[in-house]
């Protein structure tokens, strides 16, 4: 498989190097960044009350000091979708004085754990 020269390309890559399945549909997390704890839960409503298939989760990251939303959406890891979502997500963070900080896939298999996250670093507080 061929994928652009850019974070979400290599990203992919590795992934399939890693013998994940790209064709099926995975949990895709992708992380928000919110300073403020109220932008944060304003956004969890908005994103709760919307058409978003994808299960939510917020959380204080303290090695960050910001409020993290991980939104998972169970999804075909297909770089031009991943994108597109990003995109989306990013300009709905906006609206919340947010950002998006980055996609992973949890795999729960032996030597994927190098892969897991992209852009992304978990503390003992992190619960994927």
């Amino acid at each position: 498989m061929q994928f652009p020269d850019d974070d979400n390309g290599k990203m992919l890559a590795a992934m399939a190097e890693a013998g994940i399945d790209l064709t099926k549909a995975l949990d895709v997390d992708f992380f928000l960044i919110f300073e403020d704890q109220r932008d944060a839960e304003s956004a969890v409503e908005e994103l709760s009350q919307s058409e978003l298939e994808g299960e939510l989760e917020l959380h204080l990251n303290d090695e960050l000091g910001k409020w993290e939303l991980i939104v998972c959406i169970n999804m075909v890891p297909e770089y031009q979708a991943i994108v597109d979502q990003e995109v989306e997500l990013n300009e709905f963070a906006a609206e919340f004085g947010g950002a998006t900080d980055g996609w992973g896939v949890m795999q729960h298999q032996e030597g994927d754990d190098e892969f897991a996250d992209h852009d992304h670093e978990c503390d003992d507080d992190c619960h994927h």
